[in-house]
């Protein structure tokens, strides 16, 4: 990994990041949906790991470690490669939808399951409303990537 790499990946994830909120902590409670808590989340793990879990904790576990690192990661040397030589053909866009369901599938039904002991959510609305943030999440973060990269070239 290069610079320009890494530099693409965090403002990739910044933006996924900031879509993933907005639609999660404005859009979806305006529209009487819930109000996604991923700092809460990410502080019942750390908690439950027995580790310190106030709200700086919580809010770096969410916005730094998995929105700027883990996922972009996990698209780029993971899923995307495997991706590539198993479904060379799938388009860029249903990838990425793809992996923002597995993303739901690891964090909702994963890491909730874990720290809250609900799997899923028990599939009440917010687990909904946390599916369609982590679809578009994969989307804007390989969308960020693609323009990124069309940039660099």
């Amino acid at each position: 990994m290069n610079r320009d790499t890494l530099v693409a990946m965090l403002l990739a994830g910044a933006a996924a990041t900031v879509a993933f909120d907005i639609w999660g902590q404005a859009l979806a409670p305006m529209l009487g949906l819930g109000n996604l808590a991923p700092e809460g989340l990410a502080r019942s793990l750390l908690g439950k790991l027995g580790l310190p879990n106030g709200r700086p904790a919580g809010h770096v576990m969410h916005l730094v470690l998995v929105g700027l690192i883990a996922y972009p990661l996990g698209w780029m040397v993971v899923f995307r490669p495997i991706q590539q030589r198993v479904m060379p053909g799938l388009h860029r866009f249903a990838a990425s939808a793809i992996y923002g369901f597995g993303l739901w599938v690891v964090a909702i039904g994963g890491i909730a399951g874990f720290a809250t002991g609900d799997i899923f959510l028990n599939f009440t609305k917010i687990a909904w409303v946390a599916l369609v943030g982590h679809v578009l999440y994969g989307v804007v973060l390989v969308a960020a990537l693609s323009w990124l990269a069309r940039r660099r070239a």
